[in-house]
């Protein structure tokens, strides 16, 4: 199996444990690097900046990329800093790092073709002038002419594909920043741990989406406190600021940890591989 460790299900949940963990361990290196991604971005959005959106899109996989280098480095007991948000191009791995983007892109692609497929093109373009008229005239009456079943059935076919872009690269990113592996190797044995660790994959993306619901409910909460302190914008400002700050380094040390107790260099000793069974021994 390319050396593919197979972990129990219940290590997603020691993964994101991990992973906050070690966001406690350094809050205010790793809290910085989420802070700086989190506030380009805001400025991206709320300043109407379609270009900065775009390029910190682009740049995803390399910010991410230096997200799980500055985890690694809390995790061995070295500090994180700013400049690991650009390890990857510092290394010379831009390259490998911007190929990530492919699943995504070829993801978007299908989910495209599968859009006009399932609803078709005279109903997609009603479905188009209907959502258009609701945001002016919220009349039940037009949202029932919807294809709400094809809608959603494409939704579905959306979270699938979503879901299978996302194998591709999980501990991809890891396995190129922390490795020489090319990009395609990387994404192919990243595909293959992802599957064989199907379970313990679950049970992280199913806990963080929990934590991540369960987080922008406190942050819309004290949105509503600093509204009338700072204003709307900025109160909404200010809260993205820190579940970036928060959520990005607990992703990134779960990316980590999961790279590193299923290809890395060494498993946690937290979460033991599952003992050989059958055609596996």
């Amino acid at each position: 199996m390319d050396g593919i460790r197979k972990v129990r299900a219940g290590a997603g949940a020691e993964w994101l444990m991990g992973g906050i963990a070690l966001l406690r361990k350094a809050p205010l290196q790793l809290g910085l690097l989420g802070l700086i991604w989190g506030g380009l971005s805001a400025l991206g959005s709320l300043g109407g900046q379609v270009w900065l959106s775009l390029l910190l899109a682009l740049a995803g996989p390399v910010l991410f990329g230096g997200v799980v280098y500055a985890a690694r480095e809390v995790d061995q007991g070295r500090p994180a800093n700013p400049a690991h948000l650009v390890q990857g191009m510092r290394d010379g791995k831009l390259l490998r790092l911007l190929a990530m983007l492919l699943p995504q892109i070829a993801a978007l692609v299908v989910m495209g073709v599968l859009l006009v497929a399932m609803i078709g093109p005279e109903q997609l373009q009603h479905t188009t002038q209907v959502l258009a008229q609701l945001q002016t005239n919220p009349d039940p009456a037009l949202a029932e002419t919807l294809p709400t079943g094809r809608l959603l059935l494409w939704m579905l076919a959306v979270l699938v594909v979503g879901v299978i872009s996302g194998f591709f690269t999980f501990v991809a990113i890891p396995e190129v920043m922390f490795t020489d592996r090319g990009a395609f190797a990387a994404m192919k044995l990243s595909l293959r741990t992802c599957l064989r660790n199907l379970g313990a994959l679950v049970v992280l993306v199913v806990l963080m989406m929990i934590a991540v619901i369960a987080l922008s409910l406190v942050l819309q909460l004290l949105a509503l406190v600093l509204a009338f302190a700072l204003g709307a914008q900025a109160a909404t400002f200010a809260t993205q600021l820190l579940l970036m700050a928060m959520l990005l380094p607990v992703m990134g040390g779960a990316v980590y940890l999961a790279w590193r107790q299923t290809v890395g260099d060494a498993p946690s000793a937290a979460v033991p591989p599952e003992p050989a069974r059958g055609i596996e021994a």
